[in-house]
């Protein structure tokens, strides 16, 4: 089998997905393998040039992220991976006890060099300037992400943010470089190198900018780590790419449909107010005293009555009320009962329900939800918007293992109406 030329190792599904949908839209041949990999989830069906893992490691404790990230690396090395890639969230997800630092600083120590990345993902509107990461037209600190329930974001400085998580020195490589010419760039990634930084951030507000970067690393011998957003991922298959657009996903049998929402993000919520279908509200304080019996009766009553329709569970809340069932249920548990309630009904969906079709908004969800099912190893399809294609697996907890379509959303990706036009794209 050709060795991949790129390995990433993501630290959510729904990145996994965002990651794997750009590459594979380059002409690079991509797979998605989910949860740390082992022998059998080699691909069977030719070679790949890149191969995405998508992991669970974003709020998990610090030395479980590590060893996960560091297992994959491990997997990906033995199958001759020729670069290694640090995917994590474009909104830079992590608290400053959180988890980008430590897995940078045991993937560098694992080829003996450093690392070097960026956020920056203009495709969906993430930008680093002098340091600073914004989204849209606002900093970070300024973004809904302040008042993210797992990882809020208050400072946008993340030169910052990533030296209070590492005791390795963090340096900037600003837009001014990137700006110059490629042998320039190189010169000012080496010179920083050589004074003793371990992470290097770069400066982007263009894919342009990405593209610029992607052919001076080729010109650093430096053992790199590279990471970061699928902005600069992208950037590598782009110079990489050698054919079409990957095709899409496999067949689906047809079934029903199905819209999982565990997200708290404002996108999501603008996503759940503008959705014009039937809404049944998953409460986790009514699920930490009844189950999930009631909402699974309600959901076969919804597809009985209306088979073509996609109705959407919903645990998506406005911060106020994420706040009020935190301080009753602990943060840990809220989110818990949430996942495994949504990945509970997923299994249902498709083992009772003949449910074939779901979209799932939220990263956690989504990890939730594909472990649930069973699902080892995704196919990439079509994308319905940027950072978010339909993915096809064979769920493996379900009897029969039949092959079910998915859409992993991060809960800030997609326009308001996705959870409507998500299925004009759907396999």
């Amino acid at each position: 089998m050709t060795a991949p030329w790129l390995g990433v190792i993501a630290d959510d599904v729904t990145g996994a997905c965002d990651v794997a949908g750009g590459i594979a839209e380059t002409g690079v041949r991509t797979s998605i393998v989910l949860g740390v990999p082992e022998g059998a989830d080699d691909p069977a069906g030719g070679p790949d040039e890149c191969i995405v893992v998508g992991l669970k490691i974003r709020t998990v404790p610090a030395a479980e992220a590590v060893g996960a990230a560091r297992a994959a690396a491990a997997w990906l090395r033995g199958r001759g991976t020729g670069q290694i890639y640090q995917k994590y969230c474009s909104t830079f997800d992590s608290t400053d006890s959180g988890n980008i630092g430590p897995i940078a600083d045991a993937l560098a120590e694992s080829i003996g060099g450093m690392t070097l990345g960026t956020p920056a993902t203009p495709a969906v509107r993430r930008t680093q300037y002098f340091g600073h990461l914004f989204v849209g037209d606002r900093l970070l600190s300024e973004s809904p992400m302040r008042d993210h329930p797992l990882t809020p974001m208050r400072d946008s400085d993340l030169v910052a943010v990533l030296g209070r998580q590492t005791a390795g020195a963090v340096a900037l490589l600003p837009l001014t470089v990137v700006r110059s010419a490629p042998g320039s760039i190189a010169d000012g990634i080496r010179a920083r190198l050589a004074a003793g930084a371990r992470h290097l951030l770069v400066d982007a507000i263009e894919d342009s900018d990405l593209d610029r970067v992607a052919e001076a690393l080729e010109q650093v011998r430096t053992p790199l780590v590279l990471g970061g957003g699928a902005g600069l991922a992208v950037a590598l298959a782009r110079r990489a790419a050698r054919g079409p657009a990957a095709g899409a996903a496999g067949e689906v049998p047809h079934g029903g449909r199905l819209i999982l929402s565990g997200s708290g993000s404002a996108r999501t919520r603008e996503q759940v107010a503008a959705f014009p279908g039937r809404v049944m509200t998953l409460d986790p304080l009514r699920i930490a005293e009844e189950g999930v019996s009631s909402l699974l009766q309600a959901l076969r009553e919804a597809l009985a009555a209306a088979p073509g329709e996609s109705p959407l569970v919903s645990a998506t809340a406005e911060p106020d009320r994420v706040r009020e069932v935190q301080a009753t249920l602990g943060v840990q548990r809220a989110a818990e009962l949430v996942e495994s309630a949504l990945g509970e009904i997923a299994v249902a969906a498709v083992r009772e329900l003949g449910v074939r079709r779901i979209v799932v908004a939220g990263g956690e969800t989504s990890g939730a939800t594909v472990a649930a099912l069973g699902m080892r190893r995704l196919s990439v399809g079509a994308i319905a918007a940027p950072g978010v294609p339909w993915t096809t697996g064979s769920a493996s907890a379900v009897p029969g293992a039949p092959t079910v379509a998915l859409l992993l959303k991060s809960g800030n990706f997609g326009s308001p109406d996705l959870f409507t036009t998500a299925w004009e794209t759907a396999p």
